[in-house]
């Protein structure tokens, strides 16, 4: 879209303009992969990242080279979520790739479609995805007056489920999901709990080892013991920032498992030690990216030396607005600062292989498809 042909207010012209300037001092900064859009959302497999991309597209990419390795096809508006299933029952290993998009549509190749509202349906069988079959709702809930933005869980066992949903007025609810018996079972919701933890929109949400780590636009992350413990009189005390928290990342329930939180807000990532949950301490902060990160993630990076050798490096990769993903050391950005940024000291850029031409529909959004965007990543209720 061109810009010049727009009427556009003074202080977005200075915004675009302090981007732009931005975007240079930064364009080696964590050795970036360019994007042919914006990366929404992103999950880390091995050496590889699989991102929900506003062109429409999921794409799985190599994280070494920077290449496209894969493209998935099929939504008709911004891809905006992605997870993978697998079956424990399934001997061969099969995994499906579930994408969300803004078309609310349903498809399978195989990879299933859902879409998340404020009222959230359970597929019957996602083997139905698999044997290309239409897929039947097998139950849903509601409780929230706005829309569910994220949500977290735990399965107690196959046939019970811990459910977190947080929406966009900082509600979270928790819910006991049950499998009913019968040839044709659905799944039946109880709501548990209800958590006032913040005052806006939760914009992420973590659990794991008991511990809600919760995101949210009213500047702070929390966490919250869930189930409650009775002997913790006192609760945690929020980690503050200046602006919005986008995401966060609590190290200590992923692989690494080190007692640190790494968040995000704006164009920074942020890293806290945590050890002592009571006195959280700020170890390292990066003004990471020229527009807002939406995401940010754990690579433990694999490699193996002449001898064979494996060796095993911890990476943060975070993603953007700005259309990149990059690539941080992790002992890095411990001793990182705003004046002393993590990256590589000549950083290289590596740019994604030239990718298949399609449609102008697949690659440029509509300026109606911008301001959805812009709206969905706005701090502001």
């Amino acid at each position: 879209m061109d810009d010049t042909v727009l009427l556009r207010a003074e202080s977005e012209l200075i915004i675009t303009e302090g981007r732009r300037r931005k975007a240079e001092r930064t364009k080696l900064l964590g050795s970036p992969i360019e994007l042919a859009g914006k990366a929404v959302d992103i999950v880390i497999e091995g050496n590889h990242a699989w991102i929900a991309e506003n062109t429409h597209v999921a794409k799985k990419i190599d994280l070494e080279s920077g290449k496209v390795l894969q493209i998935y096809k099929g939504h008709t508006a911004p891809t905006t979520c992605l997870a993978f299933y697998q079956d424990a029952r399934d001997t061969h290993g099969l995994r499906i790739l579930i994408t969300g998009s803004w078309d609310k549509a349903s498809q399978a190749r195989p990879m299933a479609i859902i879409w998340f509202s404020s009222i959230l349906s359970l597929p019957r069988d996602l083997a139905d995805v698999v044997e290309r079959r239409a897929v039947a709702p097998i139950g849903s809930i509601s409780a929230h007056s706005r829309p569910v933005e994220c949500l977290a869980g735990v399965a107690i066992s196959d046939t019970e489920v811990t459910l977190f949903t947080g929406d966009t007025m900082g509600v979270i609810k928790v819910w006991k999901l049950e499998k009913e018996p019968g040839p044709q079972p659905r799944w039946r919701s109880t709501l548990l709990d209800t958590l006032n933890l913040h005052r806006t929109r939760v914009t992420e949400m973590v659990y794991g080892g008991g511990q809600l780590w919760t995101a949210s636009s009213d500047e702070t992350v929390q966490v919250t013991t869930y189930p409650p413990d009775p002997s913790v009189t006192k609760p945690t005390p929020p980690l503050t920032h200046p602006t919005p928290v986008r995401a966060v990342l609590p190290l200590s329930l992923t692989p690494l498992a080190e007692p640190y939180v790494i968040s995000a807000y704006g164009d920074v990532i942020r890293l806290y030690d945590v050890s002592t949950l009571s006195e959280p301490e700020v170890m390292g902060e990066i003004d990471a990216h020229w527009h807002d990160v939406t995401a940010i993630r754990l690579w433990l990076r694999t490699s193996r030396n002449q001898a064979g050798n494996t060796k095993i490096e911890p990476f943060i990769i975070s993603t953007s607005l700005d259309g990149t993903i990059r690539r941080w050391r992790f002992n890095e950005l411990v001793t990182s600062t705003p004046e002393n940024p993590a990256g590589p000291v000549q950083p290289v850029v590596v740019s994604a292989v030239p990718e298949p031409q399609g449609s102008s529909r697949t690659s440029e959004l509509t300026e109606d498809e911008e301001r959805e965007l812009a709206e969905l990543m706005e701090d502001n209720e």
